[in-house]
């Protein structure tokens, strides 16, 4: 049966299932998730080898897929967070106010105001193309740290941001465990850090350069997705250590962020790079052996991993900030040094 003859109400989340999983540079794309099985699947059985252990297929998917990961409140509710996001997201929100063209025209024009007009560059196409490719990734992680970083260190936005870490399983799915409005918050910021860099980039070379893609997204995020961003939503102890570990967020880099220890707290805010963090400071290097980690603010709330927990309570506990604050507009309100997450 076509497609156009179905119901709409089917052919709308066909479509959707459609984009999420097929497209190459899908957050969630089939194809990455093959990587990150094959990855996973190799480091176990890697792992098992050293220890001497015979290597069963049973035991490693046991090791992969455990029934307290995949029976838990949390992971349940993590698919309630995916289902909202692609299917009834779009339908609610028309996520960035900022226009990323209009912002990349603006600076074009501004920088042509202070400097002068530039000529078209003379260099071979594919040159240009590599470098706003890299620009515009540079400038996708320093909008994701940003975003991060606020959403932990101002009060307000991290009761919204807080939703993601009230989990206390951490699967890929978990990814998609965040609240509208740290998403609103999230797509603006990234709107505005890569229009800078694409409106200085342009500039610089004098003509629209567009950037190496697959499925709109750009290629080296797409590779990083297909290596191991899935795996910093798992419990596989994969780190990173020495220069590699201050240069590439490894799956054991982002365990540590949703750790409740205090020593964790405020670490590692990067997505793909930790260059940000370590230029920031706000870098841990996590070490070779596995740290004993727990995960999930207030994780004895089962309140959390409900439906009304999840999106309702948020604004709730953001009111109370804000009627928190109102007594102190006379001076800035002091921020929490380390919220628990």
């Amino acid at each position: 049966m076509a497609s156009s003859d179905l119901p709409p109400g089917i052919a709308y989340f066909l479509d959707k299932l459609s984009k999420l999983f097929l497209p190459f540079g899908s957050h969630l794309s089939l194809t990455s998730l093959g990587c990150a099985l094959a990855i996973a699947v190799a480091f176990v059985a890697w792992q098992r080898h050293r220890r001497g252990r015979r290597i069963r297929l049973r035991a490693i998917l046991r090791a992969l897929f455990p029934r307290r990961i995949l029976l838990s409140a949390s992971n349940f509710i993590d698919l309630s967070y995916l289902f909202y996001h692609v299917f009834l997201g779009g339908l609610l929100f028309g996520w960035a106010v900022i226009s990323f063209q209009f912002l990349t025209n603006g600076i074009m024009g501004a920088l042509a105001a202070a400097f002068g007009p530039t000529a078209p560059t003379a260099l071979p196409a594919f040159v240009s193309r590599a470098v706003i490719t890299v620009m515009l990734f540079l400038a996708y992680e320093l909008g994701y740290w940003l975003n991060h970083y606020l959403s932990h260190r101002v009060p307000f936005l991290w009761e919204f941001h807080r939703v993601h870490h009230t989990a206390t399983v951490l699967t890929p799915v978990t990814n998609f465990r965040v609240h509208p409005v740290y998403t609103f918050v999230f797509v603006n910021i990234l709107a505005a850090s890569t229009a800078i860099a694409n409106g200085i980039g342009n500039y610089l070379f004098g003509e629209t350069a567009y950037q190496y893609a697959l499925s709109d997204s750009n290629i080296i995020l797409v590779i990083f997705i297909h290596t191991y961003v899935h795996l910093q939503h798992t419990e596989l102890w994969i780190p990173f250590g020495g220069t590699l570990g201050r240069v590439f967020m490894s799956p054991a880099h982002h365990q540590v962020h949703h750790s409740t220890s205090p020593a964790h707290f405020n670490k590692n805010m990067g997505s793909c790079l930790a260059l940000w963090d370590w230029m920031f400071g706000t870098l841990y290097v996590p070490g070779k052996e596995p740290e004993k980690l727990t995960f999930g603010v207030d994780p004895n709330d089962q309140s959390v991993h409900t439906i009304t927990g999840a999106y309702l309570d948020p604004f709730v506990r953001a009111a109370a900030v804000v009627r928190g604050a109102l007594p102190k507009q006379a001076s800035a309100p002091s921020l929490p040094d380390a919220p628990k997450a």
